[in-house]
């Protein structure tokens, strides 16, 4: 079903790359890609300053090995989570990609959003639609090129830092951000140079690397010929309804489609292909070609959507669009691995204990007929509270006796513990003895874990 027409490739027939002027076509879907993408930057750049029971909305700090999603802290001990919901993630974009191709790209995708909705524009605002910014990019050196230059790279800088200052504040969180922005470059200097080198990936990819991005950098569009099939929707055009295409014969109006072969939908396409060739790796389902092909409709009187959100299959053989077993089978495996993931995440305590009986070490015997095991205990304040952690066994006949007590523990800090578990030698039934600890916290129960406990037993 994948088609790729090699010379509307973003590359010239001597191999050098064939810059792009899309032409801007502002119609229902572009409009609504506007709003989308300014709720989209609001939330991006608010994302990391705005706070849920004193935690930020997204933390993704590699370093220090603490994800925060929603208010949520995720340590490494959580990692079967992050397992769960990336593997949920890829069915997601698996299903998605097989409904509706690539309509992620050209509508959710950061490339695009900032790449065609800010940068962009701020490049029409500077030099001008699609003929005087060639006009302007092909003309000799000029006053008038110059401030232009100038002044569009000058805020692509500024608007690039911003970028990266907001990128590394969802990796090591607004406060340290601050604290880099603040305090002396002495103290922070290793932050101080990863917002430059980000500021400067962004900058190159805005302002020279840009569709190349998504047709030859992003892997996800390869995916596309694997995962789409002629029952997916994409943008598509209707070459039965179009074809034979040429421009409107007054005297003999009936021998030819609808398409009138202006080729606007090859000048507003920000990636440069024709979508009349067929599908195409290089389509972002932007649906620019939608927006330019339907105002040319109106202008015709001919019904809309000549270009419009198709399946091969309801071009070939005029169907609706169906919700197909394949689409039926990843939506019963992304059901139940979000079900998991939801349940795991609802039993996910604050307070997190594991206790291990020490590797190599007997059980010992203690004054009293008791006898004793010793343990080592890791404990993890998930929250963002002072915890001042006690264990208790819940039978009454063991007792605890701490070599290293936890205290109180800081929070979203871990601490290692050290102690004794002794039982009567009379309340010994087994070679091994399963006992229950209750981590408590002022009288509340805040997690109840289990360890095995080895005494001298003889069966006989």
């Amino acid at each position: 079903m994948i088609a790729t027409d090699i010379t509307e490739q973003p590359q010239t027939s001597h191999g050098k790359r064939r810059w792009m002027y899309p032409v801007i076509r502002k119609g229902k879907f572009y409009h609504y890609r506007n709003w989308l993408s300014y709720v989209y930057l609001a939330l991006f750049f608010a994302g990391p300053f705005l706070r849920i029971n004193g935690q930020p909305l997204l933390l993704i700090n590699v370093m220090e090995r603490r994800f925060v999603l929603f208010g949520q802290v995720f340590w490494p001990q959580d990692f079967f989570l992050f397992v769960l919901a990336t593997l949920a993630f890829i069915v997601c974009i698996v299903f998605f990609t097989m409904a509706f191709g690539r309509v992620f790209c050209g509508w959710v995708c950061p490339q695009t959003i900032f790449m065609e909705m800010v940068f962009r524009k701020i490049e029409i605002w500077i030099e001008g639609d699609a003929k005087r910014r060639r006009k302007l990019d092909e003309g000799p050196v000029t006053r008038e090129k110059i401030l232009k230059k100038t002044l569009k790279h000058f805020i692509f800088v500024v608007l690039s830092f911003l970028i990266a200052n907001t990128f590394l504040a969802y990796i090591i969180g607004s406060d340290s951000l601050i604290k880099i922005m603040t305090e002396s470059v002495n103290q922070h200097w290793v932050g101080f140079i990863s917002i430059w080198v980000f500021t400067l990936a962004f900058y190159l990819v805005y302002s020279r690397v840009r569709e190349l991005v998504c047709t030859v950098i992003c892997p996800y569009g390869r995916l596309q010929g694997v995962l789409t099939d002629n029952q997916t929707l994409m943008v598509a055009y209707d070459y039965k309804r179009g074809e034979p295409r040429g421009k409107i014969d007054r005297k003999d109006p009936t021998h030819k489609g609808d398409c009138v072969d202006c080729g606007l939908c090859v000048d507003v396409c920000p990636t440069g292909i024709d979508i009349r060739n067929g599908a195409q790796l290089e389509c972002v389902n932007c649906t620019m070609c939608i927006d330019a092909c339907n105002q040319v409709m109106e202008k015709i009187h001919r019904d809309l959507n000549l270009i419009g959100f198709y399946s091969d299959e309801m071009i070939r053989e005029g169907v609706k669009p169906s919700f197909t077993s394949r689409m039926k089978a990843y939506s019963a495996i992304i059901a139940v691995l979000l079900g998991v993931l939801v349940y795991f995440v609802l039993q996910r305590k604050d307070v997190d204990v594991t206790v291990l009986r020490t590797a190599g070490m007997l059980y010992q015997q203690q004054p009293g007929n008791y006898i004793s095991n010793i343990y080592n205990a890791d404990i993890i304040n998930k929250t963002d509270k002072l915890q001042n952690i006690q264990l208790e066994p819940e039978d009454p006949n063991v007792k605890i006796k701490y070599i290293q007590p936890p205290g109180i523990l800081a929070k979203e800090s871990s601490t290692k513990i050290v102690f004794f578990l002794m039982l009567p030698v009379k309340k010994i039934h087994a070679a091994k003895t399963d006992i229950k600890l209750n981590v408590v916290e002022h009288d509340k129960v805040l997690n109840t874990i289990k360890t095995t406990f080895i005494g001298p037993y003889d069966e006989d």
